[in-house]
């Protein structure tokens, strides 16, 4: 095999989600010369299969459910009913609207994007085979894997996209969504899945510990909410190969009961949300030397592998797996490559986000982690039904939880399901930055009549101090 052609960079990104296109432009921004090497589309997973699509969904999915409600404010409406192919279409439209930004963005910063299959080789290097003509070879200074993840399957039931789908695949089906619908996994992407096709008229069955990562009062809270809608769960319990049967007609999952007792139930499909596996195969870390663990590419707080010259961001490393991590772990890297002094990233300070209804937000430790880690604490609480601007859009469940340390008064985690959870974590992540105390929190005045406020009286809450409860 000849190569065609042979470029110089300072560095080469394997892969363009959205760690590698936002770590490519802060590269060229820093004066580094950048190329990406992207196999399929710029954006990765997030935007087109993941984050953006499915959050397009939700929106119609929200819009949908108010409509159903529009007589408590007042608003006499004619028959409501979901089209879901338009609101697929419409998520589709946004995602164009988005890959089109980012092609902008590399042009006006001068980023080399390259088509193609990439694969690391000695000295620094990624063969790229494209789509058409000779292989070319890219050098650079350092080299960044953004290579992602995919869905993980249950063992001995592989994926068809008909009858056992993933998230790859209910954002690739316009005309179809399954009626009757088993969600294996409780996490963000089958809570944020029930959500959307119980708004639009489906029979979901949830099986599985519903977002485990979260506060235990934050998981009870959405097993109830969940539960008053309709939406079926069947908790604590881990079905196998052996316990389903998957036919050209539907599914049928056996529920294995106390003696000898069993339930089955049948559905259109099933959805399968047991997290993500990197994307470590064929790409070269094994000729390399690069270390891996149980499936992900390991790197220190500088994201550099232990190969010389070698980075590695995203998903590919296991942790957290979310696209504002992904984004700040390029920008660490590529910062360091540029010689400057980037700070490593705290996780305790990253949001977890759920856009399920209600919505999950969260950052640092939960309760039960506080207390393991032998630490004596003081929770303050506050509930969306005690705020003026949630009864007036009428969304009073759930609650704001802080926990501090009772020596320091240092804020340890931040939990959040209820209305507008999602973006009012920003303010807690800010807090935690600059190491704001509650007190603090609750001496920053929150306009009313505002749904924010719920912080602010959470974090009074913290010394008992809270005005409205």
């Amino acid at each position: 095999m000849t190569v065609e052609q042979r470029q110089e960079f300072d560095v080469v990104f394997l892969g363009g989600g959205t760690g590698g296109y936002v770590a490519a432009i802060r590269a060229a921004q820093l004066g580094l010369k950048v190329a990406v090497v992207e196999k399929d589309k710029v954006g990765g997973t997030c935007l087109h299969r993941g984050c953006i699509p499915s959050k397009a969904l939700l929106k119609s999915a929200e819009l949908l459910e108010q409509a159903r409600r529009a007589k408590e404010f007042g608003v006499i409406v004619g028959e409501v009913a979901g089209d879901y192919p338009t609101a697929f279409r419409r998520a589709q439209q946004v995602v164009e609207q988005l890959h089109k930004g980012i092609h902008f963005l590399f042009r006006k910063h001068g980023i080399t994007l390259i088509q193609g299959v990439g694969r690391l080789t000695r000295n620094r290097t990624v063969l790229v085979n494209g789509a058409e003509g000779q292989p070319q070879e890219l050098r650079g200074r350092a080299i960044v894997i953004d290579t992602g993840s995919r869905p993980r399957a249950i063992p001995g039931i592989p994926f068809d996209g008909v009858r056992v789908l993933n998230s790859d695949h209910t954002t690739a089906q316009i005309d179809w969504y399954p009626k009757r619908v088993i969600i294996r996994g409780g996490g963000a992407t089958g809570v944020e899945h029930a959500t959307v096709w119980h708004a639009f008229g489906a029979e979901v069955t949830l099986v599985g510990r519903i977002v485990p990562n979260e506060d235990e009062e934050v998981q009870q809270q959405l097993v109830r909410a969940f539960q008053r809608k309709g939406i079926r769960i069947v908790p604590d319990y881990r079905p196998t190969a052996d316990d389903f049967d998957i036919t050209e007609g539907g599914v049928r999952m056996r529920v294995r009961k106390s003696g000898t007792q069993e339930e089955v139930i049948e559905a259109d499909a099933l959805f399968v949300a047991l997290g993500r596996e990197g994307n470590i195969e064929e790409i070269g870390l094994e000729e390399l030397g690069v270390r891996t663990r149980d499936g992900f590419i390991v790197t220190d707080e500088y994201f550099r592998t232990n190969v010389e010259g070698i980075y590695a961001i995203g998903d590919v490393l296991g942790i957290q797996q979310l696209a504002h991590t992904a984004m700040h772990q390029g920008i660490i890297a590529v910062e360091h490559i540029a010689g400057e002094k980037p700070l490593p990233l705290d996780y305790h300070r990253v949001p977890i986000v759920t856009y399920c209804h209600p919505e999950i937000a969260s950052l640092g430790l939960t309760e039960r982690e506080a207390k393991e880690q032998g630490r004596a604490i003081k929770v303050g609480k506050f509930p969306f039904r005690a705020n003026g601007k949630s009864l007036i859009e009428g969304e009073t469940d759930g609650f704001v939880k802080i926990i501090a340390d009772a020596e320091t008064n240092d804020i340890l985690g931040v939990h959040i399901i209820g209305n507008h959870a999602t973006e009012l974590i920003a303010e807690a992540a800010l807090a935690k930055l600059l190491e704001a105390t509650p007190w603090e929190i609750g001496l920053s005045v929150h306009p009313h009549p505002t749904v924010s406020e719920v912080i602010g009286e959470a974090a009074l809450a913290v010394d008992n101090l809270a005005i409205h409860i």
